[in-house]
């Protein structure tokens, strides 16, 4: 079954700054193109930080306020030092929270709330700024069509992945709700079916009401076990 990335959803027409761009030509970059925040790169295009509407709102909050400039690059600078800040790297927040494109959509999720950050910059392996992708552009997978849903575990979880003939299983969408019925052989087949198409992007939640003829959750450790296709255990 195919995992969905960030490569499926991220926005590859991406707004980025020099470091030396300067503050007004930030904030009027970031009101002309509607966005928060932009990632910073260097002559190669590679991510050294993003400066967003929070950095620049520094200046506002310590305007008249300011006694002297100093700029350290190799730490990370203060809410005052950035105030003082007048281009790119005086005002961005560095190193940046950065993800590469194989990233999984829960991953991606997580490391965001984990940092705190609304956005990440989407980098190739040597750093190379080749995207961005935002909270927004993360719930665009519950946008899918219930059909889409459908289909999508119809062939990709029933048939390629758990080898069930269409008949066994009734699929049923709505909202993004997927109700199952059916009647398999084992209740570990029952369970893995719910967790896969729990995990299909879009899915809100699965309603299941799948019964099995056999309960094999203790023979785990048996030859009979051993020989179900799915199982990574050899006899």
């Amino acid at each position: 079954m195919r995992k969905w990335t960030i490569a499926d959803v991220m926005t590859t027409d991406v707004v980025a700054v020099s470091r030396g761009a300067t503050y007004r030509a930030i904030v009027q970059l970031l009101a002309e193109r509607r966005i928060s925040a932009a990632p910073v790169v260097d002559e190669a295009r590679k991510v050294v930080g993003v400066v967003s509407e929070a950095d620049l709102l520094y200046k506002v909050e310590f305007a008249g306020a300011v006694a002297h400039r100093r700029f350290f690059p190799t730490r990370r600078r203060s809410p005052r030092e950035k105030g003082e800040g007048t281009v790119a790297w005086e005002l961005m927040s560095s190193p940046a929270v950065t993800a590469e494109p194989k990233t999984s959509l829960h991953a991606a999720a997580r490391l965001m709330t984990e940092k705190g950050v609304k956005r990440l910059p989407v980098v190739t392996e040597d750093g190379v700024l080749t995207g961005i992708i935002s909270r927004a552009d993360l719930l665009k997978v519950h946008l899918r069509t219930d059909e889409d849903l459908r289909d999508d575990i119809t062939n990709e979880v029933l048939l390629r992945t758990l080898w069930l003939e269409p008949l066994v299983v009734d699929v049923k969408v709505s909202n993004g709700v997927v109700a199952l019925r059916g009647h398999v052989d084992r209740r570990t087949i029952a369970s893995l079916t719910v967790q896969l198409v729990a995990s299909v992007p879009g899915v809100v939640a699965v309603d299941d009401h799948l019964t099995y003829e056999l309960d094999d959750t203790d023979l785990s450790g048996s030859q009979w076990h051993r020989s179900h296709p799915f199982s990574t255990t050899g006899p």
